[in-house]
């Protein structure tokens, strides 16, 4: 047995290019794949005790915990309700902009583009710090609008990049030969342009929904503590819970609609759609 595992004929076996990518391959695994592999074990643990490698009983009973607590189903349900507004109202705020700079050309229209870069080039905390001193004085502090707005400012960079890119990719030709038949421009747009722009806008969507469902900072600061996402309400379990199962199980759920969002999608996800938005003309 010893001989079959001996590295030094394993190394010979396979060559020395193959087996330095064997050993690069194997180290990305374990750092990518091994703390997912942790959690999703700690999750159905429901014993576990260091220096174990594997949970003593296994089991749901942290499932059912986590599905018992009122409070944290309601930072569910808080966390989709403000995900799918955030995602609608970026939509009708960013669409019509990106049109904008996708057709039209005007004065400083590259700075404009630039400027929704802003919220992503700065740290954020100074960001949502000096939002929270113009929230305080406009009453939004704490309130499901002063959470949402937090979250439409991070999601104005794809929202307006991606959709830009793709109304670009229509031929103005199209919107002429639609305008010659007699339809008007708001028809022209809803029944020519934006079809054919949709996966671009889909895949800013998707971004704009699943930025929004891990945002954590802007809603602990703007939320005041009051409205529990679960990002949020993930950091109160870390802080108080002495159980890792809990922290494991909830860090899953965050996961799995990202995951069933993405799978749906994947037909629109991918480098051109994605490397188109930031082209600049």
């Amino acid at each position: 047995m010893f001989k079959m595992l001996n590295p030094r004929r394993f190394y010979h076996a396979v060559g020395k290019h193959k087996f330095w990518e064997f050993i690069i391959l194997a180290v990305f695994i374990l750092f990518f794949y091994g703390p997912l592999c942790n959690m999703i074990m700690l999750a159905f643990a429901d014993k576990y005790e260091v220096p174990h490698v594997f949970p003593q009983i296994w089991g749901v009973k942290w499932w059912q915990y986590i599905f018992q607590q009122k409070s944290l189903v309601t930072s569910m349900i808080q966390s989709f309700i403000i995900a799918i507004i955030t995602a609608l109202l970026s939509m009708v705020i960013c669409i019509p902009a990106a049109y904008s700079i996708a057709r039209f050309k005007y004065p400083a229209r590259k700075v404009f583009m630039f400027s929704f870069l802003l919220t992503n080039a700065f740290p954020k905390l100074g960001i949502y710090t000096s939002v929270a001193v113009l929230f305080y004085k406009y009453g939004l502090m704490g309130t499901y609008p002063g959470v949402i707005i937090i979250h439409l400012i991070n999601s104005m960079m794809f929202m307006v990049w991606l959709p830009a890119s793709a109304f670009r990719a229509v031929h103005r030709q199209q919107e002429e030969a639609a305008r010659d038949v007699g339809a008007g421009p708001v028809r022209t747009f809803f029944k020519v342009t934006m079809p054919m722009a949709m996966p671009g806008i889909s895949v800013a969507t998707l971004y704009t929904f699943l930025a929004s469902m891990e945002e954590a900072q802007g809603t602990m600061l703007v939320g005041m503590g009051r409205i529990q996402t679960m990002p949020v309400a993930m950091y109160g379990i870390i802080l108080d819970s002495s159980a890792v199962q809990i922290g494991a199980v909830f860090a899953i759920l965050l996961i799995l609609p990202s995951v069933l969002m993405i799978f749906l999608m994947r037909k629109y996800i991918g480098p051109e759609a994605i490397s188109g938005g930031f082209k600049m003309k």
